[in-house]
Formats: structure tokens, C-alpha cells, sequence
């Protein structure tokens, strides 16, 4: 009972301080529509927790703060709206976690002799803030209730007298590059899947659409995708690499990937990840090669490792159509050289990136991608102060994962604010969930400022769009409509 009337306590405090005065003022964004009907079920049985942080990099000057919404979901990532489930929320790292107006909160010890601040959702969703403190580095915050899978962040706090910059007028002109309309799919893992090697081994490298065996590259072109996604690695061949020995997703396997999505008339959109293994907000780590370079030849060898692969795919006539410079970026690539904490040095090693894409085609357009679908608040802080520094390029790659990146209304909010404020187009270049809500936010942005989509690995059965067997399943026809209403009516 002592347990419960704290926990009681924790709450009244928790709701009490979100009807408190914020710090700042709520930044003024378009109102969106309500996904409600796709994003939201009245009840039903929780299987994870959303933690969604609004910004992931902070000021390590102990002022600098966040928004964090917690929500829990069902096991088609709809969150449960009359969810009262008791949370706990975790930080392990300089910081700490508030009410919205900065007053303290309830910090209880679990049975690990671990600190935590307990809570309660109140119709489905319960708010927080997250304040950095005076230590650079990394903090963990994890929201997490009962065995539900639980919700993370890693937040990076960077120097308190980072230099903050925004971009002049002059630096935010209208992209005059030729960018197609995409519903397009990262399928790298295609050549892994049919060589049955790895974690594939149990899979089969077929797939069937009526019983029929089908090629997926063919299959995905005839139910309305026209842009296949490829990432790349320096050396995944290395043995901690992404692909020990094998070699997947490096250099030859992109070549002969590039010429079946070429052959299928599709077009091309090529990930550069800068790194042997995956990159991602959590890991940006250099390539073996390049692990003890000074940042000068890092930046050289950035400009003539892009253009060689360019050269590599212009020799065999499969030039991409676009390319991006970095894979979810948002906290930097090329550790430590290129960390969100060395704003100079980041933005110095991007422009050698779109240095060596326009040293091989000066009209190839160029995405920054970051993973930030409707987190505003750090998505402008990173197209700031990489578009002040002179990092050139012409469209905004955004991940749209609602467990970390926030609701459709979240999304909707920042894809209109972005394409307002730089005068540049978006395209969501990972997500899943949601497919048709996906489309239309993207396509619904105006002036034609919506360039599409990429769907990660749709060739699992995860993704909905195939079973386990590789059968294809009703959820193509998605597809085929996206298709006929956002490429083929565009025409």
C-alpha cells in the first residue's frame, strides 16, 4: 500500500505540472489532421512502449531540455487510448527527468537499487521533459511498464558553447535540381535473401504472387514502386563488418543490384553509410581503413571514395538518380571526427561527400538524411546549422518510425514547417507503418514539396507486404493505389 499512494503522489504531481507554464513557448507549426482512425485503437492488449524524445541532442549546459511522450501500443504499432498503465522512467547519464515546467518529480529505487520516476498515462499518453546536464556525452532515457517492450532514446549532449547558427535568406534557395516523384523500397537485403546464407538460411530465396514465382525486383515495379533504395558499406567484407567475408551490400553486390533495378526500368537512390557496419543514430563508427586518418585526408578520402563508386556504377550505365550523403545522420557521422558535438567538422565532412557526387555528375541531386520524422524541434536545429556552415544540398530525407519519431500529426507538423522554412523538398525515406497515412502526409505537403517515399525492406514478412513462405499478400494493393493517385496523377 506505501508503494501505491507514492506512486499515487508521483502521479498527481506528473498531471498537476502538465498544466503548468513551459519554459518556452510551443513553437508555432501547422495544425495537422487527425490520423486518429489509422494511429489510435479505443482499448486493446499492449505489447510495447512509444517513447517519442522531441530533441535528441542538448546542450550539455544544464538548461537545455526536451520533450518526452510516452504512449503505449498495440502489436500493429496503433497506440491504446484509454491506456491507464503505470510507467517507469529511466536515465542513466547527466540528466534528469521534470514535469514540463521543470519542477521536480517522485524518484524512486527498483529492486536493482536502480532510480526511477514512476507515473501513470492518463488517456493513453503521459508527458515528461528531460533536462541535460553540464556533462558532454551520451544519456540513455528508457520508459518502460511491466513486459511490455520498452521505449528508449539515446539523447547526445554536446558543449555548452557550441556555436548555434541559422541559415541567411541567401543560403535557402528553391532546389532547382530535377527530383522524380518516388514510391520506391530499400530492398538491400535482397542478395542475402536469395543466397539462403545467415539469417536467411531457413528463408528460401523465392517469392510467389499466386502461386506463381516471381523476381522481387519485377514484382514491386508491377504493383506501383518505381525507385529502388541501396545502402552501401566501405568494406562489409571485414570481420566486423556488416557482412563478414561475404561481402554484401559492398561494392559488387551494389553494382549488380544497380543493374537489375535498372533492367526493371526502376530508378536508383543510393545510401552512402560511410562505415563497414550499419550507421545509425546509435553508431556512426569509420571504416577500418579510415579508423586512423586525421580529419583533413578523412575528408579527402569521403570526396574520392563517393566519386569512385559513382565512377563504378557510371562505367556499367547505372548512374543513381539521387544519393544520400550519410544514413541517419541526425548525430553525426565518421566518429569522433564527424560527431553532432563538432558542428564545423560534420559539416566539412558532408560537403566533401556532395564534393565527390558533383565531381562525377554536378546534376545529381543530393539528400541529407536524418531520423527525425516528427521531431521539430531537432530537425531544425540540425538543417540550421548545417545550411549556415554551407553543406550544400537539395532535398531532406526523413525515418518516420512512430515508436521513436512521434505521432502522424507530429510528422504532418514537421514536413510542413521544414519544406516552408528551407525551401527544400522531403522525401521519407525509411519507414513502415502506416503505409497509406505515410503517402499522403508526403504527398500532401504543397508545391509539390513531397518527392515520396522509400519503404524499409518490405521483402520480410514483418513489413506485412509478404508472408513468412514469400507470398505476396493483399497489402501490395497499398501500392498500386499510391500509384495511380500520387505518380501516375501527377502526370
Amino acid at each position: 500500500m506505501k508503494h501505491l499512494s507514492i506512486l499515487a503522489s508521483a502521479t498527481a504531481v506528473l498531471v498537476f505540472a502538465q498544466c503548468g507554464p513551459e519554459v518556452e513557448p510551443a513553437r508555432e507549426l501547422e495544425p495537422a489532421p487527425d490520423y486518429s482512425s489509422a494511429s489510435r485503437v479505443d482499448s486493446g492488449t499492449a505489447v510495447s512502449v512509444m517513447l517519442t524524445a522531441y530533441s535528441t541532442t542538448l546542450r550539455a549546459n544544464g538548461e537545455d531540455w526536451t520533450k518526452l511522450r510516452v504512449a503505449v501500443t498495440d502489436s500493429t504499432g496503433r497506440e491504446i487510448a484509454s491506456a491507464e498503465d503505470s510507467v517507469r522512467i529511466y536515465v542513466t547519464g547527466d540528466g534528469r527527468v521534470t514535469a514540463l515546467d521543470g519542477a521536480s518529480l517522485l524518484v524512486l529505487t527498483d529492486t536493482a537499487d536502480v532510480l526511477y520516476t514512476p507515473a501513470k498515462l492518463a488517456n493513453g499518453v503521459a508527458m515528461f521533459a528531460f533536462r541535460a546536464g553540464t556533462s558532454t556525452g551520451r544519456v540513455e532515457v528508457e520508459a518502460r511498464s511491466g513486459a511490455l517492450w520498452p521505449g528508449s532514446h539515446q539523447i547526445h549532449t554536446i558543449p555548452a558553447d557550441v556555436e548555434m547558427m541559422t541559415p541567411t535568406p541567401e543560403q535557402l534557395p528553391r532546389t532547382t535540381k530535377s527530383i522524380d516523384r518516388m514510391i520506391g523500397a530499400d530492398i538491400s537485403f535482397l542478395p542475402q535473401i536469395e543466397s539462403g546464407t545467415g539469417r536467411f538460411a531457413e528463408r528460401g530465396g523465392q517469392f510467389f504472387e499466386d502461386g506463381r514465382e516471381v523476381d522481387a525486383v519485377e514484382l514491386l515495379n508491377s504493383h506501383g514502386f518505381n525507385y529502388i533504395r541501396l545502402r552501401i558499406f566501405v568494406n562489409p567484407e571485414n570481420e566486423a563488418g556488416y557482412s563478414p567475408e561475404l561481402g554484401f551490400c559492398g561494392l559488387d553486390h551494389t553494382l549488380a543490384m544497380a543493374r537489375r533495378v535498372r533492367d526493371a526500368g526502376m530508378g536508383l537512390l543510393l545510401d552512402f553509410h560511410y562505415s563497414d557496419y550499419w550507421a545509425d543514430p546509435q553508431q556512426q563508427n569509420k571504416p577500418l581503413a579510415w579508423a586512423d586518418l586525421d580529419y583533413e585526408t578523412l575528408k579527402d578520402s569521403v570526396r574520392a571514395y563517393t566519386a569512385s563508386v559513382l565512377r563504378a556504377l557510371e562505367n556499367q550505365g547505372t548512374l543513381p538518380d539521387m544519393v544520400q550523403i550519410g544514413n541517419e545522420i541526425n548525430h553525426g557521422l565518421l566518429w569522433p571526427d564527424g560527431h553532432i558535438g563538432n558542428l564545423d567538422q560534420l559539416a566539412g565532412l558532408l560537403q566533401a561527400g556532395v564534393d565527390g557526387t558533383e565531381a562525377v555528375d554536378p546534376d545529381m541531386p543530393v539528400m541529407m538524411h536524418i531520423a527525425l520524422g516528427g521531431q521539430n524541434d531537432e530537425s531544425r536545429f540540425w538543417l540550421d546549422n548545417m545550411i549556415a556552415r554551407d553543406v550544400k544540398f537539395d532535398i531532406i530525407g526523413i525515418s518516420y518510425y512512430p515508436r521513436w519519431h512521434g505521432t502522424l500529426e507530429d510528422l504532418h507538423a514537421n514536413l510542413h514547417d521544414l519544406t516552408e522554412r528551407y525551401n527544400k523538398p522531403i522525401n521519407v525515406v525509411e519507414y513502415s507503418n502506416f503505409k497509406r497515412e505515410v503517402h499522403d502526409v508526403v504527398f500532401g505537403l504543397p508545391e509539390d514539396m513531397g518527392k515520396g517515399t522509400a519503404i524499409w525492406e518490405p521483402l520480410g514478412w514483418r513489413s506485412g507486404i509478404f508472408d513468412r513462405e514469400g507470398n505476396v499478400t493483399d497489402v501490395i494493393g497499398v501500392y498500386d493505389e499510391m500509384n495511380a493517385r500520387y505518380i501516375q496523377g501527377s502526370n
